[in-house]
């Protein structure tokens, strides 16, 4: 099982597109990256140990901030809705995008701006509600340029699982277009491949 209230983190790692961290909680926390950090996201920057909070209710996202935060050039001081495309600056320099792509998922994206990286390193954050979508369109979750179909990854209970239109191959059984996946699986179908690793 992979989505538990005790791990909900894992890496996703799209082959020829990038990395990810994926976070299932209705809440994460953003803050510096250093040893024993207990944040969600951990961040190389100039940031506190604990600086701001994320969460998602009824769909929408909300920030509230634990030290400086800026949306869209103004300074918050209390809690602020998050809205497609706002940029959030954390302490003075570390910049993200916020992203809502999808119309029928309130999975959301953070990318950065900035040259800041997390710990471990990652191309963008990925807060998963329900669904998570990847493939050709622009709309989508993860873009993946070269691959002809869209394929999701659902979540159902305390598990994740697997959707293609075609069969899929997860670690090494294959499957009629849907799967259940583990802390480790490699997935494969057509023109995709993508892995996931604890986190």
């Amino acid at each position: 099982m992979i989505v538990q209230k005790s791990h909900p983190r894992f890496l996703l790692w799209v082959d020829a597109v990038g990395g990810f961290i994926v976070c299932t909680n209705n809440q994460v926390a953003l803050g510096q990256a250093v040893p024993g950090t207990t944040v969600d996201v951990p961040v190389f920057g100039d940031l506190s140990r604990h600086h701001a909070k994320i969460w998602r209710e009824d769909g929408e996202y909300v920030i509230e901030p634990d030290e400086t935060v800026w949306l869209n050039g103004k300074k918050i001081r209390n809690q602020a809705l998050l809205t497609d495309g706002v940029e959030i600056v954390l302490g003075s320099n570390v910049v993200l995008q916020f992203r809502k792509p999808h119309a029928f998922s309130a999975t959301a994206r953070l990318d950065f701006q900035s040259p800041h990286r997390t710990q471990p390193s990652a191309d963008g954050i990925l807060l998963m509600a329900e669904s998570c979508v990847l493939g050709p369109r622009q709309g989508n979750h993860i873009l993946c340029r070269d691959w002809t179909e869209n394929v999701v990854l659902y979540r159902h209970a305390d598990d994740l699982y697997c959707r293609a239109s075609k069969s899929i191959e997860i670690d090494d059984q294959v499957h009629d277009g849907q799967g259940k996946l583990g802390w480790d699986s490699r997935v494969s179908g057509g023109d995709f491949a993508l892995s996931l690793e604890p986190f």
